[in-house]
């Protein structure tokens, strides 16, 4: 695994708990060590009494920038949500901070490299539904999730196998004040918070983020599992700063054309749509779905929920890959304090404050369909803004072909 320069260690990682060890008020028992990320540790557990699999996720309470406790606040804040997973036990027990939830599947990423880095559209389209509807749940609760990338996405386990699941929430935040139930303020001079290779322009830029720069990120996520690769990875620096300019620079200067060659014309406008998106409006989820569901019908998919990992699989002998978090190179998962800002410890802290716990709601193991009926999916222009549709984004490009202001 390689990690950022940024990303925060834990300087108790010498005293990693141990296999056998009883944690979680005792209720659960850590069988193996899955992995490691920028929040420490994650490991197998066992519920002692019903023999219930869990994954453990252990931060020491000495690393710098402590995120664990707040994303668990943050996940119980979003229970019962098709997609969320369900957490099971929260707190400090020695010299760690831990977060016990349900055990999901592999990644997306992990995924990804199973199938050779190319997934089919197919599949694309219909994980990248899910992943709209993940986010859009997360956005009507308040919250924007800051750190859309394919590590963050897991397929869900046993009888959810075919669900998509959202993670990680430590770099989460609020975009409605609680207290004003007013958007949260233009700014700039904001440090990049999330993963360069699927931050939005605007993030790149300092600006703070907002419901729109997820679903750029988004975006990026559908290209790359469609292209192989963006054409910003890989790129030579002397730094980490460097880099990100150097992504920034790519990402501005390369066509909306050229970026989405050889993908279907619905990619370019959505990725038009978003970044044309103002930076406290609220982003018309449905128009969104439905230039994904466009593509579903020209090409009479079957909504089957047959992946091209289950293909493979089915034909293979090799396992699917096991759940596992890992920070990819240019992820920066803490920020440095810039121009008298204050730091994200310090807003985080402020923002636990903010974060009460919402009334029980009724979990939802139910994905609702892709597709009702595909005869009714049609992109009709007078029910849709003015975001070009796919049929005419040849003519709503520069001649460069960069999308136009709205």
């Amino acid at each position: 695994m390689r990690r950022s320069s940024l990303t925060p260690v834990t300087t108790a990682r010498k005293s990693s708990i141990q296999i056998g060890q009883l944690c979680g008020s005792k209720k659960y028992k850590v069988t193996k060590k899955l992995g490691s990320g920028s929040f420490g540790e994650i490991y197998l557990g066992l519920h002692v009494t019903t023999a219930e699999e869990a994954a453990i996720k252990l931060e020491g309470i000495r690393t710098e920038h402590q995120q664990l406790l707040y994303e668990a606040k943050v996940i119980r804040y979003l229970r019962g949500g098709v997609g969320i997973p369900e957490l099971l036990w929260c707190g400090t027990e020695a010299d760690f901070n831990v977060m016990i939830i349900e055990l999901l599947g592999p990644s997306l990423e992990d995924l990804f490299n199973y199938c050779h880095r190319k997934f089919s559209l197919k599949t694309v389209l219909m994980i990248g539904e899910q992943m709209l509807s993940r986010l859009e749940y997360i956005h009507s609760k308040g919250f924007i999730h800051r750190d859309v990338k394919p590590d963050n996405f897991l397929m869900g386990a046993n009888q959810k196998s075919h669900q998509v699941y959202i993670i990680d929430f430590g770099l989460s935040k609020r975009f409605i004040d609680p207290r004003t139930s007013m958007h949260i303020p233009y700014r700039n001079g904001k440090s990049l918070t999330g993963t360069a290779r699927y931050a939005s322009i605007n993030t790149h830029l300092g600006i703070e983020q907002g419901r729109r720069d997820d679903l750029e990120g988004l975006a990026y996520v559908l290209l790359y599992f469609l292209r192989g690769q963006l054409p910003w990875q890989g790129m030579q620096a002397f730094n980490q700063k460097d880099k990100y300019h150097k992504i920034c620079v790519k990402k501005q200067n390369i066509s909306v054309r050229e970026l989405c060659k050889g993908v279907p014309e619905e990619i370019g406008t959505f990725l038009c749509y978003c970044r044309n998106l103002k930076f406290d409006e609220s982003p018309n989820y449905s128009y969104c779905r439905k230039l994904l569901r466009a593509v579903f019908e020209k090409n009479e998919f079957t909504l089957d929920y047959i992946y091209d990992w289950t293909k493979k699989q089915s034909g293979s002998t090799n396992p699917l890959p096991k759940n596992q978090e890992a920070l990819p190179e240019d992820s920066s998962r803490q920020p440095q304090p810039s121009g008298g800002d204050k730091t994200e410890g310090e807003k985080r802290e402020k923002l636990e404050k903010d974060v009460k716990e919402p009334p029980r709601a009724p979990r939802q193991d139910v994905e609702p369909p892709l597709v009702k009926d595909m005869k009714d999916v049609k992109v009709m222009s007078k029910k849709l803004p003015t975001t070009p549709l796919p049929s005419q984004l040849s003519s709503k490009v520069d001649k460069d072909g960069q999308c136009q202001q709205q």
